[in-house]
């Protein structure tokens, strides 16, 4: 069964160099990709360079468990370190925030991821690419939960990837 997934990805690390890398894996690995714009933030939780972050829609018949695995496997071939705080610098972010209407809580995997609902630089992207989409646990559309949201307290811009 196909299923429509949605994904975060972040970087402030070399982030055109590596988010370009990571966008090239993941169209190599999944075929056709739908891209949000890409948004300059500040680091969230920690002192550190800015961000970059956009979301990425892709349709496949992976489980969730597989595409977990293939983007661990795409951020370690960027130099993703793995051994520091969870709130710290990265080459590459990949998270898999939505799968069709799943609803997941394991010690692995989150889905919805709850970043969706608390941070800009995900709902956002997110709202801009898949508007319509209902979020399973809450039931509003991405559009309506960011028109809801605080966007003054998270601010943001958009920049391109070069």
């Amino acid at each position: 069964m196909t299923v429509q997934v949605y994904l975060s990805i972040g970087s402030n690390i070399d982030p055109v160099e590596n988010i370009q890398a990571g966008l090239a894996a993941l169209q190599q690995h999944y075929g056709e990709l739908s891209l949000s714009a890409v948004y300059e933030t500040e680091a969230v939780g920690f002192e550190g360079d800015n961000f970059y972050n956009l979301v990425v829609g892709l349709t496949t018949t992976e489980s969730p468990s597989e595409i977990a695995n293939a983007l661990r496997e795409i951020e370690h071939q960027q130099g993703r370190l793995r051994s520091g705080e969870r709130f710290s610098s990265r080459t590459l972010d990949i998270d898999l925030i939505l799968y069709g209407d799943l609803v997941l809580k394991t010690e692995q995997l989150e889905i919805p991821r709850d970043e969706i609902l608390k941070y800009a630089f995900v709902l956002g992207p997110l709202a801009e690419l898949a508007p319509d989409v209902q979020h399973p646990v809450t039931g509003q559309s991405y559009a309506e939960l960011w028109a809801g949201f605080d966007q003054q307290s998270q601010p943001m811009w958009q920049v391109e990837l070069r």
